[in-house]
């Protein structure tokens, strides 16, 4: 595929082997003259092992691999230097060496000036709106950023007038050809759209290192007059959302993007995606409207755009040899502290009142523009611990720190025998020394259940890679048992898979491809508990009853389904919904109020309502395929009738010329005795000077007419002229394919006779499409007459929702009417002062 392509995206799971993808890749290109200097950049803890492995694999490769010491600020231009003026097989870096390259400042404008004509379209299609009172805020934003890009590009003019000649930049090193491993940290990448406040679209301002590859990428582009120029591989292109295609589309496929009209983001966004409103109460209890991308149309073809560049490969794809995924929710029921929160939280996400938690902190000061985002922060802390909320609540045994502790030490003891090792990741609390966190809080646990203190052990106390290295080489080797992690630092760029028959998660993380990254670090591999353990790692997912810990889990279930489907093709929806919660404005009030209730009748209708849904949709395009079907059936029918008429008058023309008796010779109006090639000759001359739409005579043969005809284009300029015969039937015939004469005189002069030899051809496909219709009309008849085979099941589930909904109400008319009983006390169960 690189090499076909020329770049593109290996979306390869987590250690299927993309080092060495990259190491082949890039030396064969340069081997086979595709790239001239290619260049690898990887995270920095991956990339001395990129280049242990091109060493490996090609011990005579001319490679550079500048270490930190080599890029300091005196150092880094004699770097530079050596890029451009040697000839490489490859230069590898790390994604913070390959920032520090000065980019071209033709590029820069180029890119930037892309940027303001999409701002510039954006105000003109916002001063041609009528929505008043939004507009002026996003043209404020807007006019601002043009602004900002006005001044960067005046700023980028004169260094150029003021550039030095000697100056390197990325233009001048000559690299063409970029290799991007873990991809995904790039996402972050500029883009202009008129839907600021819209939610599920990420920064749109970006980050400077997504900008620094965009300018190297498009330098290369723009030398080599192609797509591409890059390849990007990663387990986890799309990390969270599928608008993040849109970026790795403008970063590889600019050319294509402006063939579709796709100028700018919100044009990718009009085909592909389509906004949905969730309503939530603020803190006056008035009802708000937000907005949110979350749902995708025409899937299919989004897919199809992606996988014409992308290479997709699962361990499953090519048998690798990876252990398996033994997936445990382990569910636990809220302690008593937790059950008193979780009624707070109900009443703070109603009436937004801060002091209803009872936290006894100061109130933030964006309650009121991120209720929902707080409420659900506050939850979340609550479901891994009640310590998070404040030093006034306790740690009680049933809570997760204590049964994570004890699930460790279940695993500890079990894989003894063989010093089985264990991840444990959390984002939410990591370890910071003198202070309360989690990892300390489950490590004491562990230490007093009997484990030693030296064989846990937190990834954040590893500060150089030289302590990385040797804290992994104790984890493969056993002498480390337990490895507490969050996923930025545990989650890449970690090979201590050796003996790990564990993945602890102490809470769901955002985003699908966090959860794969995590699981990756024991799933890979290497991992030598196919000798031991059953060949079987437990992903040990922790949840508490009552919390938002299920909903994540099933909500990032479902967001990874849909992107796996979309790279295996295996897609049947034309729409799908990524759900409504995420890290920057959390979830909407109706989903929060209902999970934290524990009502579980209001959980089980909503999941009959999307079952239901989705049954409908089945319905609608089962309904379709048979309307569809009875038009093709008439459509056939009536294409039969065409075809049997007109192979009869191809019938008739065909007896006309079999009977015709007299001379089968051209005879032209204006040269009625001639010679082949004078008759030839006229021809042409009347095909370079003959000019009219319609149908002119300029000869007859064996008694049928010969006409010309000229023809036009689009813009009205004359494109050539088109011969026919004329049948007896009133068929015209055209002369060969396109109706031009042939090149020579003579055989000018012998195009009817050539024109109607096609008559049997003619006559016998009319023949086959009258076969091929009638063949067709019986299977489409079964697609009409077939039921649908679910809608028994539909009117079920339809019958059980009415019966769910009418329990639902009734239990809210009997909470009402609970309520509503006066809160007196009756007089006899007063005190009374006792008698002296």
């Amino acid at each position: 595929m690189i090499k076909q392509n020329g770049g593109g995206i290996c979306w390869h799971e987590v250690g299927t082997g993309k080092t060495m993808i990259m190491c082949v890749a890039a030396y064969e290109m340069k081997r086979l003259g595709l790239a001239q200097k290619p260049m690898i950049i990887g995270l920095k803890a991956n990339v001395h092992e990129i280049a242990d492995t091109f060493r490996k694999a090609y011990p005579s490769a001319k490679i550079l691999y500048p270490g930190k010491e080599d890029f300091t600020s005196a150092k880094r231009h004699e770097v530079f230097a050596k890029i451009k003026n040697n000839n490489w097989d490859c230069i590898i870096l790390t994604h913070e060496q390959f920032g520090k390259i000065p980019q071209s400042e033709e590029t820069m404008i180029e890119i930037f000036t892309e940027e303001l004509r999409d701002v510039e379209r954006n105000l003109v299609v916002l001063e041609q709106s009528t929505m008043r009172s939004r507009s002026r805020r996003m043209q404020q934003g807007l006019e601002k950023r043009k602004q900002n890009l006005a001044a960067k590009l005046q700023e980028l003019r004169m260094k150029i007038e003021n550039r030095k000649d000697d100056a390197v930049d990325f233009h001048s090193m000559g690299i063409d050809h970029i290799f991007v491993d873990e991809c995904h940290i790039f996402k972050n990448l500029m883009f202009q759209t008129r839907h600021s406040r819209v939610a599920g679209i990420g920064n749109t301002q970006g980050s400077q290192r997504a900008m620094n590859l965009l300018f190297a990428i498009r330098d290369i582009q723009l030398r080599t007059g192609r797509s591409l120029g890059a390849t990007f591989l990663s387990g986890t292109v799309v990390v969270n959302a599928l608008t993040e295609l849109y970026v790795m589309f403008k970063y590889l496929r600019p050319q294509e993007l402006q063939r579709q009209q796709i100028s700018c983001f919100d044009a990718w966004a009009a085909i592909f995606t389509q906004k949905s409103a969730d309503y939530e109460l603020n803190v006056t209890g008035k009802v708000k409207r937000k907005e949110r991308f979350r749902t995708y149309i025409k899937v299919p073809e989004l897919a199809m755009f992606l996988r014409e560049i992308t290479d997709y490969r699962t361990a499953d794809m090519i048998n690798l040899d990876v252990p398996e995924k033994n997936v445990r929710f382990l569910s636990h029921a809220p302690t008593i502290q937790q059950e008193e929160m979780i009624g707070r939280l109900m009443a703070f996400a109603g009436n937004g009142v801060w002091a209803d938690l009872g936290l006894g902190t100061p109130e933030p000061d964006n309650l009121d523009k991120a209720k929902m985002l707080i409420a659900t922060n506050v939850a979340r802390k609550m479901s891994l611990d009640m310590r998070l909320l404040g030093d006034k609540f306790t740690d009680d045994d049933n809570n997760k720190a204590s049964i994570c502790a004890r699930t460790v030490y279940d695993y500890y003891v079990r894989s003894s025998a063989n010093k089985g090792t264990q991840f444990i990741f959390s984002d939410l609390s990591t370890y910071k020394p003198n202070e309360w966190n989690i990892y300390s809080d489950i490590k004491q646990k562990l230490v007093r259940l009997g484990i030693p203190e030296n064989e846990i052990q937190f990834i954040q106390c590893a500060t150089t890679e030289s302590a990385r290295k040797r804290l992994f080489d104790d984890m493969n080797a056993g002498r480390v048992r337990v490895l507490f992690g969050s996923t930025t630092m545990l989650g890449t760029g970690v090979n201590a898979q050796q003996r790990a028959v564990a993945v602890h998660h102490l809470e769901v993380p955002w985003r699908p491809a966090d959860l794969e990254q995590r699981n990756g670090r024991a799933v890979r591999k290497g991992n030598t508990v196919k000798m031991w353990g059953g060949n079987v790692v437990d992903i040990v997912i922790y949840g508490t009853e009552k919390t938002l810990d299920a909903y994540k889990f099933n909500l990032l279930r479902n967001k990874q389904m849909f992107i796996n489907q979309i790279n295996d093709g295996t897609i049947g929806a034309r729409r799908i919904d990524e759900g409504g919660m995420d890290e920057n404005s959390g979830m909407n009030f109706a989903e929060f109020v209902a999970i934290l209730s524990g009502n579980t009748d209001l959980l089980n209708k909503a999941k009959l309502d999307s079952r239901i849904m989705q049954l409908e949709k089945e319905q609608a395009l089962f309904k379709k395929e048979s309307i569809r079907a009875e038009r093709r059936i008439a459509d056939n029918r009536e294409a039969i009738a065409e075809a049997k008429r007109t192979e009869a008058k191809f019938k008739k023309d065909l007896e006309y010329m079999a009977s015709y008796s007299g001379t089968q010779e051209i005879r032209l109006l204006n040269l009625q005795q001639a010679t082949a090639e004078q008759t030839g000759r006229e021809l042409h001359r009347i095909a370079k000077t003959y000019r009219s739409g319609a149908y002119g005579t300029v000869g007859t043969y064996a008694g049928l007419n010969l006409l010309v005809r000229s023809v036009y284009d689009v813009t009205g300029s004359f494109e050539r002229n088109t011969f026919f015969v004329e049948g007896l039937s009133g068929l015209k015939y055209r002369c060969g394919m396109t109706g031009a004469l042939p090149l020579g005189f003579v055989e000018s002069a012998k195009y009817p006779q050539e024109t109607l030899k096609k008559l049997p051809a003619h006559i016998q496909r009319q023949q086959d499409l009258v076969k091929q219709l009638e063949k067709e009309i019986p299977v489409l008849q079964d697609i009409a007459c077939r039921q649908w085979s679910k809608a028994d099941e539909l009117a079920r589930l339809k019958c059980e929702c009415k019966e769910l909904q009418h329990r639902i109400d009734e239990s809210l008319k009997e909470a009402e009417r609970i309520n509503s009983v006066p809160d007196t006390i009756p007089a006899r169960c007063e005190d009374t002062p006792k008698a002296a």
